[in-house]
């Protein structure tokens, strides 16, 4: 073999190994594993085994055809890991939703009832002209969704220059790695690149990795769910600035006016749990969610009130994020002790 050869084979090879390393200390090592955890595990292994696939069959033309098959096999599995651990991390998901579950359950299913029906060793024409299309079409459209979970993350990276959070930035990296592997792949079956190029692709991203990992004192910080306060109370630095950014958001953003504004959907805005979210509002300002937004809701109601003339009482209800005339009705009248339509007589009078 010659030395350079040598050198492909030995730091792409080794890149899968440490991979498959790595994917085992996410599983089983890692101290507070998360849902996020899992999956960068999960992701880092079907990773390794398509990359070590790649690498034997490079060296070894006539490898068992079921080595081919499993690494094929894998790919399947990279574009649904990557989503689920960026969702899980963005989202701080604490336990396996049962949908996502049943999606790869389903995709395990399929996929490997299609191995039984049609292997590898008698049917690689089916293998190489229908399902490695089928994989990498699967793996684009995962990439896509994928960023546009990470669109605000990366908007704020690049675009806005604003400070981000150390899991904001991790995230980031390894969607951006991915996609990097991604491209080299797609390259290289498309005949631009080498065809060992992607496993030495996934090597340096796997050691770049390893690097930002071994260089930094502390990893928790990477996975948000595991850092943030449990029952503990925030002190008052914490919560000042936790409600900084939470009034921010609702001013520039103005959340409150969808009228569907669920505690979910402001906790993945801050970058925390709902539990988290809900429990900050309650501790440090005393009011749930529903009070919380709708005390915003009413604060521009009121504006409207003072302003508009052209707006109906209702319309300037739905105008600020309330279902129904009703509720509207009741919540202005317990947050202000008055009617809007009182409200906006007094203010004519003045």
């Amino acid at each position: 073999m010659e030395l350079s050869k040598g050198l492909f084979f030995f730091f792409s090879a080794l890149g899968a190994f440490n991979g498959l390393l790595l994917s085992s200390y996410f599983f089983f090592f890692v101290k507070r594993r998360t849902v996020s955890h899992y999956f960068l595990g999960a992701l880092l292994l079907v990773l390794s085994l398509r990359v070590g696939k790649s690498v034997l069959f490079y060296f070894d033309r006539d490898l068992p055809k079921i080595y081919l098959q499993i690494g094929l096999s894998a790919c399947f599995f990279i574009g649904p890991t990557l989503y689920f651990f960026l969702k899980s991390g963005l989202n701080s998901v604490k336990s396996l939703p049962r949908n996502w579950g049943i999606q790869l359950l389903v995709l395990f299913l399929l996929i490997t009832l299609g191995g039984i029906i049609l292997p590898y060793q008698q049917h690689p024409w089916v293998w190489n002209r229908v399902y490695v299309p089928i994989i990498y079409t699967e793996w684009a459209i995962y990439v896509v969704a994928s960023g546009i979970l990470m669109k605000e993350v990366l908007k704020k990276l690049f675009f806005q220059r604003a400070e981000t959070k150390p899991y904001d930035l991790w995230m980031a990296s390894i969607y951006l790695i991915n996609v990097l592997i991604f491209a080299a792949f797609l390259w290289a079956y498309w005949g631009g690149l080498p065809y060992i190029s992607a496993a030495i692709t996934f090597s340096f991203a796997l050691y770049l990795s390893i690097f930002m990992l071994l260089n930094r004192r502390k990893n928790d910080d990477l996975f948000p769910n595991t850092t943030r306060p449990g029952n503990k109370k925030l002190s008052d630095e914490e919560a000042k600035l936790w409600l900084n950014k939470l009034e921010q958001l609702m001013e520039d953003r103005q959340l409150f006016k969808n009228p569907n504004l669920k505690l979910q959907d402001l906790a993945q805005e801050l970058r925390l749990s709902p539990h988290q979210l809900s429990q900050f509002l309650n501790d440090n300002l005393g009011k749930n969610f529903t009070q919380f937004i709708n005390e915003y809701r009413i604060h521009e109601a009121c504006k409207l009130l003072e302003t508009d003339t052209l707006l109906s009482i209702e319309g300037i209800g739905d105008e600020v994020g309330f279902n129904s005339k009703s509720t509207f009705f009741s919540t202005f009248k317990k947050v202000k002790g008055l009617t809007p339509a009182k409200y906006r007589q007094q203010i004519v009078k003045i």
